[in-house]
């Protein structure tokens, strides 16, 4: 099942990406992206309560509290930095870029979560980095 959630999530993600270029047009990015804060908010809200989850409140401890602190502030920075970037750069060259975000992860997952690169995982990681150098020409 999470290879089909992988794929969804990267299939509304370039959707995401040309609606919001288009919306950053007429707003600024960082007010685009407190608005979409907003709504994202409203909605996973909603979406926690009509699927009950709210009752798994209690059950997160302080550690896992703390990393879902540190990890907003980083996906808050990221969408700042994400809508900036898109508001002025094409949006293929910047997602691209973005997508370079693939290989930081296999090197700290190594790093920090004792996940193994494997041989394929390595070229792939390259392949990656080749592409967004090549759409960056």
């Amino acid at each position: 099942m999470w290879i089909l959630y992988a794929l969804l999530a990267a299939v509304t993600a370039g959707i995401m990406t040309i609606v919001a270029k288009i919306g950053l047009k007429q707003v600024d990015p960082t007010l685009a992206t407190a608005l979409r804060s907003f709504i994202m908010f409203v909605f996973m809200l909603v979406t926690a309560m009509a699927l009950q989850k709210h009752k798994l409140l209690g059950q997160i401890n302080n550690s896992a509290i703390w990393a879902i602190i540190i990890s907003a502030v980083f996906g808050a920075l990221s969408w700042l930095f994400y809508f900036l970037a898109l508001k002025d750069g094409p949006a293929g060259k910047v997602a691209a870029l973005d997508r370079l975000s693939l290989v930081l992860v296999v090197v700290m997952a190594a790093l920090f979560l004792s996940e193994k690169i494997t041989w394929q995982v390595g070229i792939g990681a390259l392949l990656m980095t080749i592409g967004a150098g090549l759409m960056m020409l």
